[in-house]
């Protein structure tokens, strides 16, 4: 972020903190800060804005949002730790972003931890899992509420010439990943050279050389133009990677009962609109990808990538923070 974006930032932020503790305080009124890292046309933002539309309609207008998108007031860890101290009251975080907050969520991050997407939503629905989960961080002053489906993770690569059908075949390939350890170990457990970056870097990097490849979902080719770099997108699907929706820990226990069961509410049926309009994005971008950008899209042998990550979940298996939630994922527990 340059100067004068720094700037403004930190503007905007001391103006809504002046906000939300002055003698007239805007928290009495519950009027509540969202912000999170996604532009307006992104089904992030439009399942937040579904949320805030539903909890603002439960509680007949007694509750409402000031909702901030595209990183106004901050990247993804700088919002989450302004939600932290109560400056903002809400937002969305990917569990990879989470990692650094409590260990437990780099569970998300381990790779093909799930069989399916199926597996996925079943895990996520589960509230004998999700609630443990989401309790973590509230020794932090964060509460999870619900989640929303970013989509299933795959490499892709610049080189035209680049074949992968096998893990061996991503050998010492630079691919940036998530600055998150989980991810880190993965890309060097199937053999290639993992590369941190922010999401905001990966586009000038891919274009520059810097890495030959990336991991995300095929909505990155299209929204964030990676496809015009990266020509060849393989199936690993080696990941479910999903975002979380969080709340200061305090600012909810200020809530009544009926207030808390509103916005619960409100969270689980803006992740069922999500769920709709998410496939529907990913079936777009995937076809744009093809038809527009002249994306190549390839299976892979995903079994030797399975294989190869096993040391990895044996290591996640006896682990004293993440041992017991990856045994109840894996139905072991």
């Amino acid at each position: 972020m340059n100067k004068v974006g720094i700037c403004l930032t930190f503007s905007i932020i001391l103006l809504l903190y002046g906000c939300q503790y002055s003698t007239e305080g805007l928290a009495e009124d519950k009027n509540y800060i969202l912000a999170h890292n996604q532009p307006e046309d992104h089904p992030i933002h439009l399942s937040l804005e579904r949320f805030t539309e539903l909890v603002e309609e439960k509680s007949n207008g007694e509750i409402t949002f000031e909702l901030y998108a595209s990183g106004q007031l901050g990247d993804e860890r700088e919002v989450i730790e302004l939600t932290q101290q109560g400056v903002v009251d809400f937002t969305k975080a990917s569990a990879s972003a989470l990692e650094s907050f409590d260990p437990v969520y780099s569970i998300f991050s381990l790779p093909y931890l799930f069989k399916d997407e199926e597996e996925y939503r079943e895990v996520m629905n589960d509230p004998n899992i999700m609630d443990d989960i989401y309790a973590t961080t509230e020794d932090i002053n964060l509460t999870g509420l619900t989640y929303y489906d970013a989509g299933i993770r795959n490499v892709y690569t610049t080189d035209q010439d680049q074949v992968v059908e096998t893990n061996e075949d991503i050998h010492n390939l630079r691919i940036r990943v998530q600055p998150s350890h989980t991810n880190i170990q993965m890309i060097e457990a199937l053999g290639g050279t993992a590369t941190p970056l922010g999401y905001g870097e990966v586009y000038t990097a891919l274009q520059s050389g810097m890495i030959e490849g990336a991991e995300n979902n095929v909505n990155a080719l299209v929204d964030d133009n990676h496809g015009e770099v990266a020509k060849n997108y393989y199936y690993t699907e080696h990941a479910i990677v999903p975002d979380i929706l969080l709340v200061n820990s305090d600012r909810f226990n200020e809530l009544s009962e009926e207030e808390q069961a509103i916005i619960e509410e409100a969270g689980l049926e803006s992740t069922r609109y999500h769920e709709e309009i998410w496939e529907e994005q990913m079936e777009s971008a995937t076809e744009i990808a093809k038809e527009e950008m002249n994306v190549e899209f390839h299976e892979v042998n995903k079994d030797s990538f399975i294989e190869a990550v096993q040391p990895l979940h044996e290591e996640f298996a006896q682990d004293e923070d993440t041992g017991e939630i990856y045994r109840m994922i894996r139905g072991e527990g």
